[in-house]
């Protein structure tokens, strides 16, 4: 994949993960509207993390980052590429299939695990029920991912950047249907509403894998439900497949201590929710594209030995990821509380619990670029066929974030989980780092991204500066029902303007290069 289109592929999967982000949010400030942070919101939002961390665990540790080094080489060498990935989707299947069913009886251990502080509250109840109903979206969104796998490796993107899309509408279809159907202004009306979005869930998971499984039946690779096999090719897959589980475990279970640390305050399960959606967004829209791109990319180039284009693409998804990192990280840390208020604060979310989530977002937003570089580098070592060492490296940011959140908690409350998560993200991007220096040049730095990296800061420090004068000067707008999301608006144009302004003007980078990549 020549550096043209690899930004292609960038931007492709991006644009369609920004749609996806975008109905994210309208679904979240519904959910927010109807549900607030009560127990209800808690319970629900507990239940459906549930089958995304193992998701995580299972489909992107594991096979997004084992399975498509070795079935890119596959492709690009004409080695049966279609009975491997086929042997790959019964195997993984069989598995999860078993796990569902194991998850779905001990779903009060899996809450407990989750959110030890909801027990003997309503709040656990609650999420026991709604995790048995969504907890079989599992099985269908990590088919979805090993299919996706398959598509991006072969250079078509669309279908599975697309198919997450599908989720936020059908969770909003829910959120309406029941709308005309209960009164959420008490608990009961509540708890229905929760019962709808759960049984969204594994709908969703249904239509996403539909969607990719077409596209990859076009594509070549229709792939079947049959009988498990282990072939030595899949015994290769499992080797290195799982320390990548093991590592997605470990970060996984990061997010279980910040999970655990906010269910012992009343409300902080929601609060840090509501500010992931907000930092996911620029995460979603840079860093999984890059991640999704890169990787096959480099793995077709290792196998063809070309160390020099690898330095390149490598380089060039970094520079573009931090280009539009950077500034959406100062904006989350300059005015999250405009952000917060203007999206979420309406119905049962209140003025307290914008001011908690707006906390949230800044600390959030100072990890940001390390969370997106972590996207760039891990690729490194998997095109490598390497998931020992970046192992390793989590096992360490691990031990650091159960430190952290455990141990400020008592002191500084629910934002240690956050602080946890955002020292973490960047102790692991300086181990990544130090990883790649015995990978010679391919993995190192070149002149042009270093003298545009700084930049790039300058720029964004500089529309942080904008935004917070104009951010004061705009205070009383907010007050005011009916002006606030114009005055939410000005301030994002203002950033925008300002900060593709000021990069243009000392060399940053060239708005040629990013009108030149959207039309391809």
């Amino acid at each position: 994949m020549k550096p043209i289109r690899l930004m292609a592929g960038f931007f492709t999967v991006g644009i369609w993960t920004l749609l996806s982000r975008v109905m994210g949010f309208v679904r979240d400030i519904m959910i927010a509207a109807y549900l607030g942070t009560g127990p209800v919101a808690e319970a629900f939002l507990v239940a459906f993390s549930l089958p995304n961390l193992f998701r995580r665990f299972f489909a992107e540790g594991a096979f997004n980052m084992a399975f498509v080094p070795m079935f890119s080489k596959k492709l690009e060498a004409d080695d049966n590429p279609h009975r491997f990935a086929q042997d790959a989707f019964v195997g993984l299947g069989s598995i999860l299939t078993v796990f569902t069913v194991i998850g779905v009886i001990f779903m009060p251990a899996l809450v407990t695990l989750m959110a030890s502080g909801f027990l003997g509250s309503e709040r656990f109840d609650l999420a026991v029920y709604y995790g048995r109903i969504a907890f079989p979206y599992i099985l269908f969104i990590s088919l979805s991912a090993l299919l996706s796998g398959v598509l991006n490796a072969t250079g078509r993107f669309t279908a599975a950047a697309g198919a997450p899309v599908l989720l936020n509408l059908i969770f909003i279809a829910a959120l309406l249907i029941a709308a005309r159907w209960y009164d959420f202004s008490g608990t009961g009306g509540q708890v229905y509403l929760g019962q709808a979005l759960a049984y969204a869930v594994p709908v969703a998971g249904i239509a996403q894998l539909a969607v990719v499984w077409f596209a990859a039946k076009r594509a070549g690779f229709a792939l079947r439900i049959g009988r498990p096999r282990m072939t030595p090719e899949l015994k290769r897959l499992a080797m290195i497949a799982a320390p990548a589980a093991l590592a997605g475990g470990v970060v996984q279970i990061n997010l279980l201590v910040g999970r655990q640390v906010a269910s012992f305050f009343d409300g902080a399960v929601a609060w840090l929710n509501y500010a992931d959606r907000l930092y996911q967004l620029p995460l979603g829209v840079v860093g999984i594209a890059i991640g999704v791109v890169l990787l096959p990319d480099l793995s077709r180039r290792l196998r063809a030995g070309d160390e020099a284009g690898g330095r390149d693409a490598f380089n060039r998804a970094s520079e573009i990821s931090l280009a539009l990192t950077i500034p959406a990280a100062v904006a989350l840390m300059v005015i999250p509380l405009p952000l917060v208020s203007v999206l979420f604060e309406r119905g049962a979310f209140t003025s307290d619990d914008t001011a908690a989530t707006a906390l949230a977002v800044a600390i959030y937003g100072l990890g940001l670029p390390a969370f997106v570089l972590q996207k760039t580098l891990q690729p490194l070592f998997f095109a490598r066929e390497d998931t020992k060492r970046p192992f390793y490296y989590a096992l360490a940011a691990m031990a650091l974030n159960a430190g952290l959140a455990i141990g400020l908690s008592p002191v500084i409350g629910f934002s240690a989980a956050a602080i946890g998560t955002t020292i973490t993200g960047w102790a692991m991007v300086l181990l990544l780092w130090r990883g790649t220096k015995t990978m010679g040049d391919a993995a190192k730095f070149d002149a042009r991204f270093k003298r545009r990296l700084a930049r790039i800061v300058l720029a964004a420090l500089g529309m942080g500066a904008i935004l917070m004068i104009l951010s004061i000067t705009m205070k009383p707008f907010f007050a005011v029902p009916t002006l606030r999301y114009v005055a939410l608006l000005g301030l994002v144009l203002a950033g925008i303007i300002s900060y593709f302004g000021i990069g243009q003007l000392i060399g940053a980078f060239k708005l040629s290069e990013f009108r030149r990549n959207m039309r391809r």
